[in-house]
């Protein structure tokens, strides 16, 4: 019972970081490109798991994005823009474990997320890129 409460306010946390963020922009600021989208993780580079083996998902909304990282959901904020420019904030996420291979599968996956600096949406596809302008996740795009 303990780690279910913990988890319940752990989410609860979150989604009251969540909504207060979401009313903090200043002037000046590049509106998110992606907003409205959700996304599936479908190709990595870093891992030698295979990204389909596990629920990996991101959804862009008001300024943040949000999802499932294999065990644990997470949020934070980000920014698309100028151009391709691409960052995340700092994430928070609940804290549940699983077993060994979602394990490892969401540590690559926020640690590729975390290293995003650059993106590129075509048709039905998002690409992040990492601060050498290699690929390191690859999207799908799923209905909102």
């Amino acid at each position: 019972m303990k780690p279910r409460l913990t988890a319940m306010l752990v989410t609860l946390a979150l989604s009251l970081a969540l909504l207060t963020g979401a009313g903090c922009g200043g002037s000046g600021t590049t509106k998110p490109a992606l907003g409205g989208t959700v996304w599936r993780l479908s190709e990595w580079t870093l891992s030698s798991l295979d990204p389909s083996d596990f629920t990996i998902t991101a959804r862009f909304a008001d300024g943040g994005i949000s999802g499932k990282s294999a065990v644990n959901t997470y949020g934070g904020s980000y920014t698309a823009g100028p151009g391709d420019a691409f960052a995340v904030g700092d994430l928070a996420s609940t804290n549940m474990a699983g077993a060994e291979p979602d394990m490892r599968a969401e540590a690559a996956y926020l640690k590729l997320l975390a290293g995003a600096r650059s993106y590129k949406q075509v048709g039905g596809g998002l690409t992040l890129f990492d601060q050498n302008g290699n690929e390191s996740l690859i999207f799908a795009a799923e209905k909102p």
